[in-house]
């Protein structure tokens, strides 16, 4: 080691919510470990994670209907959905340890109990939706599901949709009452300022310009202060590149085997937020539709509740956007300067494969407001355009790579956790469920990185998330005593507010 390198445990790329419960485990399995986290932002939760740049608020597979697609013959797949649900309970069951240890207090500023409603129109969403309700009513993860197509019923639950509809037009919907909205943005501060005060080192205004492998394994991070110019390399064990859409890069300049052949493909979201308060407070849920025909799974349109800087919000989309860039503040090179020559084909034959794709993505960028406000009328019949503006969220880059059962370019919708092969590097790429799944993930990491320390952290691991290792549907007695005691220490069992009926013409 050189005179001008700085020695560490843990480098940090990033400062959303993977890196701020990677490091707060890591923290509770080996807190005598120095880490560092560098930030190119001036603060946490300013890219992904941040509540108006995340769309994803509680993906817990209780309403989104990409999660259950229909079969040919007509039945529903629930696979998807289970297993996106077991992934969000470890999210609870951790946070739930943070605030009965004390790490995490005023739980209500990040999760609040919201309705999950699932919503459909016409005869076949109606048959589509009873089946998707009768696969999932006797689920242990998916119990107390309730289902209607009575317009009265419909009217208690979401009375700003259904007013101004016709007596007779076929709808149908499911609801789940103990559905959750999740402020990632306010849970990734509290994490981090948590780390800080625990002693791990936390560099805002840093950004990561390189990294390599040195021969005894571990990495060289050259960092440069972006206010001061000063650039600094810290050699470190192990590495999280945790940076939402600069990972791609960063894992490329790892050189690692496992980052050749993947690339990425930026899509920008948008949403219409509503901007009258007494609409707002007529409505109470988080109701998800159905995508169109031949839409990707990223267009589940939506109409959420959402609690943020403590006060109660609407939003409706997603829509999608096109941008080069890989982050919100990132650069309009970032996707030209992805393409190397390893990745080359693999991208070719991914823009080959998903003209349809691209085709959407055209389409929604030249919608004008009218065109939204009519999708958006599918949910609010009366919806006023006046009532609503359009907002930019965040850029999610969805991974391409290329895979055995698809072939070369597949695009894929999800979250991927690329690792070297002695786990002295880890990179998280894409993007849905996401925030939502970041326990489950993070034990992944820990997994792969470190399994010849998981025999000794295994306790402590499920002291944090008492079901590690099992599936809750495999065990409804263990499922309901967990949720029962998660609920009580999140604040979840008090009684949310009611819907107001009134509805304005």
């Amino acid at each position: 080691m050189t005179a001008n390198q700085k020695k560490t445990d843990v480098v940090l790329i990033g400062a959303g919510v993977m890196s701020a419960t990677l490091g707060t485990m890591i923290r509770e399995l080996q807190p005598e470990w120095e880490i560092q986290v560098f930030e190119k932002l001036d603060g946490a939760a300013k890219e992904s994670s941040n509540e108006w740049n995340n769309a994803g608020t509680g993906h817990s597979a209780l309403c989104e209907l990409n999660y259950t697609p229909e079969r040919g013959d007509g039945s529903v797949e629930t696979g998807k959905a289970v297993n996106v649900n077991e992934q969000f309970q470890l999210s609870r069951q951790f946070w739930s340890y943070l605030v009965r240890q004390g790490r995490l207090t005023a739980p209500e500023r990040f999760i609040r109990r919201i309705p999950h409603i699932s919503f459909v129109q016409g005869q076949d969403g109606v048959d589509y939706l009873r089946n998707r309700y009768e696969a999932m009513l006797f689920h242990p993860l998916f119990k107390e599901m309730a289902f209607s197509t009575d317009h009265d019923e419909l009217k208690s639950w979401f009375p700003l949709m259904m007013k101004g509809r016709e007596p007779g037009e076929p709808v149908a919907a499911t609801k789940i009452d103990y559905g959750t909205d999740i402020n990632f943005g306010e849970l990734t501060r509290r994490m981090m300022t948590n780390l800080q005060e625990d002693g791990t080192s936390v560099h805002y205004n840093h950004s990561v310009d390189d990294l390599y492998q040195n021969p005894d394994g571990t990495w060289n991070v050259n960092v440069r202060n972006l206010a001061t110019r000063h650039q600094e390399t810290y050699r470190a064990r192990f590495v999280f590149i945790g940076a939402g859409g600069g990972s791609l890069h960063l894992l490329q300049k790892t050189g690692i085997p496992e980052s050749k052949q993947i690339g990425g493909f930026p899509v920008s979201g948008q949403f219409m937020v509503c901007t009258n308060r007494g609409v707002i407070e007529q409505h109470h849920a988080k109701v998800y539709g159905k995508a169109k025909v031949g839409a990707p799974p990223m267009s589940v349109p939506h109409l959420d509740t959402r609690y943020i800087d403590g006060k109660k919000a609407l939003l409706f989309g997603p829509f999608a956007g096109f941008s080069p860039k890989f982050l919100k503040e990132g650069s309009n090179l970032d996707l030209l300067t992805s393409i190397r020559q390893d990745n080359l084909f693999t991208m070719l034959a991914a823009g080959a494969k998903e003209m349809p794709l691209t085709k959407y993505l055209i389409e929604q960028v030249l919608l004008t407001k009218k065109q939204r406000m009519k999708e958006l009328q599918a949910f609010i019949p009366h919806a006023k355009s006046e009532d609503w503006k359009l907002v930019t969220a965040g850029q999610r880059v969805q991974v391409i790579k290329d895979t055995e059962e698809e072939g070369k370019g597949t695009l894929r919708f999800g979250t991927e956790v690329i690792t070297s092969e002695d786990g002295s590097v880890a990179a998280l790429l894409g993007a849905s469920p996401g925030a939502s799944t970041t326990v489950h993930v993070m034990l992944q990491v820990l997994e792969q990185c470190f399994p010849e320390r998981l025999p000794e952290w295994e306790e402590k691991i499920r002291e944090m998330v008492p079901s590690y290792g099992l599936k809750l549907s495999d065990h409804p007695e263990l499922f309901d005593e967990i949720f029962r005691e998660t609920e009580e220490s999140l604040g979840l069992t008090e009684h949310e507010e009611p819907v107001r009926t009134e509805v304005q013409s």
